[in-house]
């Protein structure tokens, strides 16, 4: 479950998240936007405190980027953690620590490409596909 601080300072929101980005996470996620008003410029989120991140929780941190940039506001994401960068270096296919995925993250193409492949891996997921049978 994540949990969200919200700050408005001056033209930049500021999303202070804590916890594990999974797939319960979309609704707490949208209501980081409720009171933006058109003052504000940049979102910027911060991942220090999310030491855990599945690919459903990294769709839901997509669609926050996309609906934020829909507002016009400029999004900025801060504070990556090992787990979350590794598992979004695995989806995008460029793993290893060395990949600076969390750089790639602003850039709208790698966003898309994210996208993609992250519903794809929640999806095999999803079908039993990706689980290990019981016993065995």
């Amino acid at each position: 479950m994540i949990t969200t601080d919200v700050q408005y300072r001056g033209t930049t929101v500021l999303v202070s998240a804590g916890g594990e980005l999974d797939e319960e996470s979309g609704a707490v996620l949208r209501h980081a936007l409720e009171h933006v008003t058109a003052g504000e410029r940049v979102l910027m989120v911060d991942l220090h405190g999310v030491p855990l991140m599945t690919a459903c929780g990294l769709l839901h941190l997509l669609d926050l980027h996309r609906r934020a940039e829909d507002r016009g506001l400029r999004v900025l994401v801060v504070g990556w953690q090992a787990q979350p960068r590794e598992l979004m270096a695995r989806i995008a296919g460029l793993p290893g620590p060395a990949s600076a995925t969390a750089d790639r993250y602003a850039t709208a193409g790698f966003r898309r490409l994210l996208a993609e492949r992250a519903r794809c891996a929640h999806e095999f997921t999803q079908s039993g596909a990706g689980r290990v049978p019981a016993g065995g």
